[in-house]
């Protein structure tokens, strides 16, 4: 029989961390640890307040399937048994690093994807005054690849303006969580042209999204707050080129695999996404690295320190994870 265990911990940010809807400074993250015949799985989620979640509100969802769970509930059965979302990620992430300590065949091998290889992954930078953006940018000259958080305060250009003084080398992406409403993407739009900005996120509330159709966005733009699962995919369908695939919002890696899929033959890129939080949470995301366009699994480098034997990030390239962390 298994036995589950609930972990709940806070892990300081390296300062704050603020976008559109507000700022925090401690990731707050809810581990679920699987037991069984003296082998242990692991999945970690972080219950976000977007969607409605919170701690006390994911450790009850998943007390609602404990008992089937420690009666061998399987992973297929736990995808109808909880709704995507923040608990059934935990869960899903602890079995599947469960099935893989138990067989000795690693996660991407028993998903059928391919081996993941070192990539990499974008660096966050938060809101905050131009020139502190600046300095971070420039910090950050390792990466490649930036996200910008985006306001919609007026500053938004400053802040591109102020980082492409000092990273004009970097690829961007601009990350609005929401923050803007269409007069204001459109007037922002035209003078996005001579940055090197690679896509556009959520740049509008969900639920104003079919304010996009006929939008000739010369950037690229990419769903995040409006996806969740695969069953968004036809709704969003001409509104957007890129989607993010977040685990704390598929409710796992079993619906990821099948949203991922799902997204490439509806010829969308793919972003690996992540909330704030340690390495064990990135490593199920980097099981789909082959199939990504653009990887931001930075959580890990966001805060003041990490799990043991967390991922090793070599500059801005992050590895997959070893047997010690999970799958």
């Amino acid at each position: 029989m298994r036995r589950l265990e609930l972990i709940q911990e806070s892990w300081p940010i390296i300062g704050d961390f603020r976008i559109a809807r507000g700022s925090k400074t401690h990731a707050h993250t809810l581990t679920a640890l699987l037991q069984e015949n003296g082998t242990t799985g692991r999945g970690e989620c972080v219950p976000y307040a977007r969607y409605g979640e919170n701690m006390d509100s994911v450790t009850e969802q998943i007390e609602t399937v404990r008992a089937a769970l420690e009666n061998g509930l399987t992973r297929e059965a736990l995808q109808t048994a909880l709704p995507a979302g923040a608990a059934r990620n935990a869960l899903d992430c602890a079995l599947w690093d469960l099935e893989a300590k138990q067989s000795g065949i690693p996660v991407w091998q028993r998903a059928g994807l391919a081996g993941p290889k070192p990539a990499p992954t974008a660096l966050t930078i938060s809101i905050a005054e131009p020139a502190v953006m600046a300095k971070k940018a420039q910090a950050a000259k390792a990466f490649p690849l930036l996200k910008l958080k985006l306001a919609g305060d007026g500053q938004d250009l400053a802040r591109l303006c102020a980082i492409d003084n000092v990273r004009s080398d970097a690829k961007l992406i601009l990350d609005a969580n929401e923050g803007l409403n269409m007069t204001q993407l459109e007037e922002l739009l035209p003078k996005l042209a001579e940055f090197n900005i690679a896509l556009i996120e959520q740049p509008l509330p969900v639920g104003e999204d079919h304010a996009l159709a006929g939008l000739r966005s010369p950037i690229p733009l990419c769903a995040d707050e409006s996806l969740h699962t695969s069953a968004d995919l036809k709704h969003l369908a001409g509104l957007y080129d890129a989607v993010n695939i977040k685990l704390d919002k598929t409710g796992g890696l079993t619906e990821a695999i099948a949203l991922a899929k799902e997204a490439k033959a509806m010829n969308l890129q793919i972003m690996l996404g992540c909330m704030v939080g340690t390495s064990l949470g990135m490593a199920p995301s980097l099981m789909l690295g082959s199939m990504a366009d653009f990887i931001d699994l930075d959580g890990p480098l966001l805060l003041q320190s990490d799990r043991e034997n967390g991922l090793h990030y070599d500059g801005a390239l992050v590895h997959p994870p070893t047997a010690e962390l999970w799958g």
